[in-house]
């Protein structure tokens, strides 16, 4: 369903147009940037145009080693309709006299960064500079999850959750009103409100617990959807066949209204325009939770990446087929929370975590990378002599205490199959080792002229996203 919607949206004599433009005048790429709750969406977008406005810090950017980057400015974003990214405001929390984490994305919104680009080659000396628009989206990952909604229907996707969740805490309450419900009854709104209110304190719950298959994500974030009854439904156990007028075909009906109303014009209006993608993952919160908050997250992204349309973007290609996602990212967040020496362990892991979609973005002809990064770096490194053991530990101010803390989170194995073996046998902890997690505070910063704020590896995730383009 998912590619039959985006095939009948994706021709037209405005795309064509657009296409034209784009080609032959001025680029413009859409960059989505995605993650679940808390993997840093925020920073990254602040940190990212900074960074470009400001690129002293941008080395393994080619066109800022090669001073090809004449200018980045701001622009007024193109679509009138979607909330503007709030750069001015989130850049101030972090690097202000207090610095302090901005509020997680609860809506999709969106920034225009526009760079203008010397050109190389033999007739360089015959051209001036050229304008690239670059159009972040920003956009909550529970939206993107909702998108494997429209390949299933209500009953299937009810007989999913409840076996998902059939032996977590967090979900007894709601599961005990469920499992009590007899889905041929008379359709009552009272029960349905009921069920429905549950499903979503299960659903925060969950979240807070580390787990992320915390679907419809407008549940989590209803916004102006609230109590409305598109998010008045709920998984209960049906076999059988349903009536008309009971409870099982109303909370039917819903589900389906969920997916025409909510879910796919969201796929129609933004994902499917994308050109490039960054997925941001938490996985040090995950290996901290153990390992079937691991295996959660693995499914998570299985979900997520299978949203993607990937493929090359041709200028023939684009006008017959509809635009694809022709680059992915896949960026282990939190790598300042780790010494150096852990990195490779930690690109090893996401790359693990992803590889299956990997391959078949590779093989529909998308390029894709993975790689451990920090958007904006909380910490520093230092190495601590421990019962005659040296650890290498990441020093920063504790986000709950304001004191400052050396942290030792464990170390991670060299092989990635130690972690995600017992996390898909199911194993309630690991075996092999304790896996920490710190949270710290933003670190103050003092800023030099031409500086963005500091990061780590922001510039390669810039060079693989639109190094092409400048």
């Amino acid at each position: 369903m998912i590619s039959s919607l985006a095939d009948g949206i994706a021709r037209g004599v405005e795309q064509l147009s657009d296409s034209v433009s784009e080609r032959f005048f001025e680029p413009t790429i859409r960059l989505g940037v995605t993650g679940l709750a808390r993997s840093g969406k925020t920073v990254f977008i602040s940190s990212l145009v900074a960074n470009l406005l400001n690129r002293g810090r941008m080395a393994q950017l080619s066109a800022v080693r090669d001073g090809r980057i004449v200018a980045a400015y701001l622009q007024p974003q193109p679509d009138d309709t979607v909330p503007r990214f709030d750069y001015e405001t989130h850049l101030a929390m972090l690097t202000g006299p207090e610095p302090q984490w901005p509020d997680s994305t609860r809506a999709i919104s969106e920034l225009r960064l526009s760079l203008r680009v010397a050109p190389v080659g033999l007739l360089s000396g015959l051209q001036g500079p050229r304008t690239v628009h670059i159009d972040i989206v920003d956009y909550p990952g529970e939206w993107l999850l909702d998108l494997a909604l429209l390949d299933k229907d209500y009953d299937s996707w009810s007989a999913e959750v409840l076996e998902r969740i059939r032996n977590r805490s967090c979900a007894s309450n709601f599961l005990a009103q469920a499992l009590a419900v007899d889905a041929t009854s008379d359709h009552d709104e009272t029960l349905a409100q009921s069920l429905a209110k549950e499903f979503a304190k299960y659903l925060n719950t969950a979240r807070k617990d580390g787990f992320y298959d915390c679907t419809p994500g407008r549940f989590l974030l209803p916004g102006d959807l609230a109590g409305s009854p598109v998010l008045t439904f709920a998984p209960i156990p049906f076999q059988g066949k349903s009536q008309r007028g009971s409870i099982h075909r109303e909370m039917q009906r819903r589900f389906e209204a969920y997916k025409r109303k909510v879910v796919q014009p969201f796929f129609r209006d933004h994902f499917a325009r994308i050109d490039r993608q960054v997925v941001l993952v938490d996985a040090l919160s995950a290996i901290h939770s153990g390992p079937r908050a691991l295996e959660d997250l693995r499914h998570a992204m299985a979900d997520i990446l299978g949203a993607f349309r990937p493929g090359g973007n041709a200028f023939l290609s684009r006008l017959l087929r509809g635009k694809r996602v022709e680059k992915i990212l896949f960026a282990a967040t939190k790598a300042d929370h780790l010494h150096h020496t852990q990195h490779p362990q930690m690109t090893a892991i996401i790359e693990a975590l992803t590889r299956d979609a990997q391959d078949r973005a590779r093989f529909a002809g998308a390029s894709t990378s993975a790689l451990a990064l920090a958007s904006m770096r909380a910490t520093t490194e230092e190495l601590r002599n421990h019962n005659g053991e040296e650890l290498a530990c990441v020093r920063g101010t504790l986000l709950n205490s304001g004191k400052q803390a050396a942290f030792y989170p464990g170390a991670l194995p060299d092989d990635p199959t130690q972690l995600l073996g017992p996390a898909r046998t199911g194993a309630d902890r690991w075996l092999n080792g304790d896996y920490q997690a710190m949270a710290f505070a933003p670190a103050k910063l003092t800023l030099k002229p031409g500086d963005g704020p500091p990061h780590i590896r922001l510039d390669r995730a810039a060079e693989f996203l639109i190094g092409d383009l400048v």
